[in-house]
């Protein structure tokens, strides 16, 4: 007998015998939000993000002083949403608050170790000896597909993790991913000398090989991986990545390295992907990246200034394209950082209470969501788990979070009993 037949046989009996028990009352149902997105951009900020010195500022602290006083590095500043604050290097950002939700009362319990915040922020459970889970871009590419069959459901652009990738899902929901934002995935451009003659000669050689592999077999999965990759290899699909197609004073309103990823995340959204993961920061600008323990934090403003100006870019372009309500942009990262500075001047790690952002996709934007203490160390109003903030995700895409999928016979839910946040919705 299947387990799931076994419950409900179970739970039969047992209603039988309790019948008339209030244990045993029908619960309440849940009326799951459903929004109208139709792609996502997940800005991966690699290190854990600062809150309290980004988009949850507090009183002013002092890295420098002896002893060191806690606080936030940098002063706040109003946005245009009232009662809403952001640090100081965030000006532009400021301006499209009401366009954006920061979400201040994310938590998480782990152990707050960089591998296991990356993999629990892109799975939104934990790391199991006996399954591996697929990311949030590998559930959405999977169960929506790309809007264009000619481009991948999912792309990432950053260096390959297990973390982002399909874990049960197997290789068809993986990704396809790319550092050089110039010259696109790498292997998808063909030698001049390869023709689309010799190209269908090649896979002619291949199919003998590859109609021997049973269907439904592991090496089946990298058989199809291996045939989408044939398909997209090519001008038509490579010409997406040409960055110099778009007009001089647009790219350059992106800023630096980071800024053109966001740029081509936009192109992707149009030619049809359904969601892009951007990694910030992958030559470490200031030195350490996100994660600014020690020195590290006294260059921190330059990667808060390098996302400001990418980031209210991304949301600027996507309106002026007109697509904003249909495109969800989020930003994550693994976790957050106290108020109080190490001995060096850096901040450590905290998971018990961070913040991550969404903007746009349609939702009712507030400028930011829940309510944490005088240092953002605790949770007062509102708190947000991560699978709370993967199920407002799938949500917003017209998903029901409790939508399961199958790893083999067994059924796994696509977010861990995660509850949209019912104010972003109209």
């Amino acid at each position: 007998m299947h387990r799931r037949n076994f419950i409900k046989q179970t739970g039969v009996m047992a209603g039988a015998t309790l019948a008339g028990s209030p244990l045993l009352a029908s619960p309440t149902a849940i009326n799951v939000p459903k929004g109208k997105a139709e792609h996502v951009i997940f800005l991966w900020l690699g290190g854990g993000m600062a809150q309290i010195d980004t988009f949850d500022p507090k009183r002013r602290g002092n890295s420098k002083a002896s002893p060191k006083l806690s606080g936030s590095e940098y002063d706040s500043i109003d946005t245009v949403v009232p009662g809403v604050k952001f640090c100081e290097h965030l000006p532009r950002t400021a301006k499209l608050a009401d366009h954006l939700t920061a979400m201040r009362t994310i938590n998480h319990h782990l152990v707050d170790e960089h591998a296991f915040g990356t993999n629990f922020v892109h799975t939104g459970r934990l790391i199991s000896g006996s399954i591996t889970y697929p990311s949030i871009g590998s559930i959405i590419g999977h169960m929506h597909g790309a809007v264009n069959p000619d481009v991948p459901a999912y792309m990432l652009i950053g260096y390959p993790n297990v973390s982002r990738g399909p874990g049960f899902l197997g290789a068809k929901a993986g990704y396809v991913y790319l550092v050089d934002t110039e010259s696109g995935p790498s292997g998808f451009s063909r030698p001049e000398d390869v023709t689309p003659l010799r190209v269908n000669r090649r896979r002619q050689l291949l199919e003998p090989l590859t109609s021997r592999v049973p269907n439904g077999s592991v090496i089946s999965q990298y058989r199809t991986a291996q045939a989408e990759a044939l398909r997209l290899a090519g001008p038509e699909f490579m010409r997406h990545f040409r960055l110099k197609d778009e007009k001089a004073d647009l790219r350059n309103s992106y800023g630096g390295e980071f800024g053109q990823r966001c740029l081509l995340a936009r192109r992707l959204v149009q030619a049809g992907v359904r969601f892009i993961e951007v990694s910030h920061n992958l030559n470490f600008i200031n030195g350490t990246g996100w994660d600014t323990h020690n020195e590290g934090q006294q260059n921190q403003h330059l990667l808060i200034k390098e996302l400001d100006i990418a980031l209210s870019a991304l949301i600027t372009d996507l309106e002026q394209q007109g697509i904003l309500d249909k495109t969800l942009v989020a930003i994550g990262t693994e976790f957050g950082r106290p108020a109080a500075y190490d001995g060096r001047g850096g901040r450590g790690h905290q998971g018990s209470c961070f913040s991550l952002l969404l903007a746009g996709g349609g939702l009712k934007h507030q400028g930011a969501y829940g309510v944490t203490d005088e240092l953002s160390k605790k949770i007062i109003e509102n708190p947000v788990s991560v699978a709370d903030f993967h199920a407002t995700i799938h949500a917003a895409l017209g998903t029901n979070p409790a939508h399961e999928l199958f790893a083999g016979s067994r059924p796994v839910p696509i977010s861990d009993q995660g509850t949209p946040v019912a104010a972003l919705f109209a």
